[in-house]
C-alpha cells in the first residue's frame, strides 16, 4: 500500500488550489505534447466510478472545422444566456470570455455511456453514473494543471447539437466539453472571484454536523 509523505500531500493541495477554469484569452499557440495528453486521459480513465462501470468516452477534437461548428452552438446559447442576467451582472456578462473552443490546442467532449445492464450502486441513484464521469473530468483537470496545461469547461452549449456534430450515438449523454492548451499565465485566484461575480463561501457555512436543523 502506498503511504504518502507530508510533501506529497502539500503538492496535491497546491494543485487543487491552483486549478483554474481557463478562458480563450489565456491560451497560447503551443501544441500539447502527446505524452501530456496521454497522461490527462490516463487520469480520466482511472477515476472512481459507481460499480466500476467506467461509463465514460472521450472524443479528442483537433479539427478546426468541427470546432467552429461547436463554437456556433456556443454563440447561439450565449445569446440566450445574456438575457437571464440583470444590472451589473448583465454588463459584466457581456465582457466575459467564456470559451476557448478554437483558441485552445484541442477540445475533448466527454460523454456518459449508460450500461445496458444493472450497475452495482446505481440501481437507486441513477445519476451516479453521470457523477462518475464528472469525477473523470476532475481527475483530468487536476492532471492538466499539474502538467501546466490549461483546461476550460464550456457548458453554454446545446448537448443535442454537439451530439449531432460529433455523430455521437443516440444513447450517449454529453457531460463536459473541455478546451485544453498551454496558457500565458494562470490567475492567482479564480477569474470570477477576481471579477467579484461571486464571493468564495466560508467552509463553516457549507459544512453541517450530523443533520440539518
Amino acid at each position: 500500500m502506498n503511504k504518502f509523505t507530508p510533501e506529497n500531500i502539500e503538492t496535491l493541495e497546491q494543485i487543487i488550489l491552483a486549478r483554474r477554469d481557463v478562458r480563450g484569452n489565456r491560451f497560447i499557440n503551443t501544441p500539447i505534447l502527446q505524452k501530456d495528453l496521454d497522461k490527462i486521459l490516463f487520469a480520466g480513465v482511472n477515476a472512481p466510478s459507481v460499480g466500476f462501470s467506467q461509463p465514460w468516452e472521450f472524443v479528442v477534437i483537433k479539427d478546426l472545422d468541427i470546432r467552429n461548428k461547436i463554437k456556433d452552438s456556443f454563440f447561439e446559447e450565449n445569446e440566450k444566456a445574456k438575457t437571464l442576467f440583470e444590472g451589473k451582472k448583465a454588463d459584466a456578462y457581456t465582457q466575459l470570455k467564456l470559451e476557448g473552443i478554437v483558441e485552445s490546442a484541442l477540445n475533448i467532449a466527454v460523454f456518459y455511456k449508460p450500461s445496458e445492464h444493472p450497475v452495482l450502486g446505481q440501481t437507486t441513484m441513477k445519476e451516479a453514473g453521470v457523477y462518475s464521469v464528472v469525477c473523470a473530468i476532475q481527475n483530468m483537470w487536476l492532471m492538466a494543471r499539474a502538467l501546466n496545461v490549461g483546461l476550460g469547461w464550456v457548458s453554454i452549449l446545446d448537448p443535442n447539437k454537439i451530439k449531432t456534430i460529433l455523430n455521437a450515438p443516440e444513447n450517449r449523454q454529453l457531460i463536459g466539453y473541455l478546451c485544453l492548451g498551454h496558457v500565458d499565465k494562470f490567475y492567482e485566484n479564480p477569474e470570477l472571484e477576481r471579477l467579484q461575480w461571486e464571493k468564495r463561501k466560508n467552509i463553516n457555512d457549507v459544512v453541517i454536523k450530523e443533520c440539518y436543523q
